[in-house]
């Protein structure tokens, strides 16, 4: 009987496992396909049409924008959640239960109906569809993220410590950027990474809050409109790798934490 629930469980594992995987594989398998036509019979391996991705200069500018949006809206979220987070951690607050619970909002809400608010007030705000418009909405989607994952890393244990760094005379903003920030660190490089990950392949946002500069998967998007190219599995392929080099980056942030 024993026997019988293990190989069950393992065939269990195996179909969720392949549910979950078996379109990345047969993604990346027909991104090295060599003919016009992404279908069986597999004639590759061919990096064709990885060629014509770098070759194309609107995937290669929206690479890069979707690269610089990920990145500059992750920093400035990462850095409006730890100074929230800090602030929440160590001064009483009135309302701060429903102050954080605010702050946390966002991420049960679909990222349509933000998409959508934002391109109303930015209407109303005179600000245009830019790459700039669409950064912000990617901050207002992670800023929440940020809070969360450093609010809950901040222990008794750094008190301690600040506490004994002000005692010896240093001002405030030595003992946050000095005492805080490095004890912080893995927490801070987690909660970036994972932005970095949410805001690279992010498409409702972007495609609702930019026109003429636009990210990786809006032009994904446009490419698909047109019907299967083998191009737009190459594309997949490399936004798959990009995502998968920053999980793994944040894995090993989380794995560098110590436990307090």
């Amino acid at each position: 009987m024993a026997k019988a629930i293990r190989i069950l469980s393992g065939l269990y594992a195996i179909a969720i496992y392949g549910f979950i995987f078996l379109p990345v594989v047969v993604l990346v398998l027909f991104s090295l396909q060599a003919t016009s036509f992404p279908i069986p019979p597999f004639t590759g391996p061919s990096l064709r049409w990885y060629d014509a991705v770098l070759a194309d200069t609107r995937l290669t500018s929206a690479l890069v924008n979707s690269l610089l949006v990920a990145a500059i809206s992750s920093a400035v979220a990462v850095t409006l959640g730890f100074l929230s987070a800090w602030g929440f951690a160590r001064f009483v607050l009135p309302g701060s239960g429903l102050l954080r619970g605010l702050i946390t909002l966002p991420l049960t809400v679909s990222y349509l109906i933000i998409g959508m608010g934002l391109l109303v007030l930015f209407n109303w705000a005179g600000v245009p569809k830019s790459l700039l418009a669409a950064g912000i909405g990617h901050v207002v989607i992670n800023l929440p993220l940020c809070f969360a994952i450093i609010y809950s890393q901040m222990g008794d244990h750094q008190i301690n410590i600040e506490r004994a760094a002000r005692d010896l005379g240093a001002p405030e903003w030595k003992v946050l950027l000095l005492i805080t920030v490095p004890v912080m660190a893995p927490a801070i490089f987690a909660g970036f990474f994972l932005s970095m990950t949410f805001s690279w392949d992010e498409f409702v946002i972007s495609f609702l809050l930019t026109r003429f500069d636009t990210t990786l998967p809006v032009e994904i998007w446009n490419l698909l409109r047109s019907g299967l190219n083998p191009k737009t599995n190459a594309v997949g392929s490399l936004v798959f790798a990009v995502s998968i080099v920053l999980v793994v980056m944040f894995e090993l942030m989380l794995l560098r934490r110590k436990p307090a």
